[in-house]
């Protein structure tokens, strides 16, 4: 069964931003990617900017509903940056690496996409912070970390080597490797015994309140 025309737009204005970049969309190029009259646009969205609004949002849905079961099974923050590299490899493939390249490269120009961008890296954060939750909620770090801050930073960093990625691919993997590294060392904190736990605990917590202005 073919899509639905609406779904057609959809596919065919990212499918349009994959191919051309932000500055291809048009009424024009979207229609002729989707393959319909390009007045459908109109009919169904109102405007080319909505429709562009309302492809980022049907994405971004798409792509946290498709990996949401394996954040679900992730219990340590190494599985999570594993999860990372998964989402990595299947974004950039698909090419919606680029998309979200453009897409970022045109939201400070265009007020409605802006908004739906935000909303949608905000959908991202909500599902890495969920995860940060459980997997550091009875770690000792969880003491002097700000999970809605530390979610807000993992997700940036992602979006930042997905963007580096274009331009140094192995920089992008040095960067990946990094976070690994620190995972370990988070993890290894996590397998001390529970006097070190709770030294550790007391100096964290002693040096977050230091930090306090």
């Amino acid at each position: 069964m073919k899509p639905d025309t609406k779904q057609r737009l959809l596919d065919g204005t990212l499918e349009t931003v994959r191919r051309g970049g932000i500055t291809a969309v048009s009424a024009r190029s979207i229609a002729a990617a989707a393959g319909v009259n390009q007045a459908l646009i109109f009919y169904h969205f109102g405007s080319v900017d909505e429709l562009l609004e309302a492809a980022c949002r049907q994405a971004t849905e798409a792509r946290i509903a498709l990996y949401r079961e394996r954040f679900a099974t992730v219990s340590s923050l190494t599985q999570l940056l594993a999860v990372g590299r998964e989402l990595h490899d299947a974004e950039r493939t698909a090419g919606n690496v680029a998309v979200l390249a453009q897409l970022l490269a045109g939201a400070p120009g265009q007020p409605r996409l802006a908004v739906a961008v935000g909303e949608s890296l905000a959908a991202w954060t909500t599902e890495i912070e969920a995860v940060l939750d459980r997997v550091l909620g009875t770690s000792p770090l969880a003491d002097v970390a700000d999970l809605p801050g530390l979610a807000r930073a993992v997700a940036a960093s992602f979006v930042g080597i997905e963007l580096y990625d274009g331009v140094d691919p192995q920089g992008a993997a040095a960067a990946l490797d990094a976070l690994d590294q620190l995972s370990v060392l988070i993890d290894v904190f996590d397998d001390l015994g529970p006097v070190a736990r709770r030294a550790l605990a007391a100096r964290t917590r002693k040096a977050r309140r230091a930090g306090v202005p």
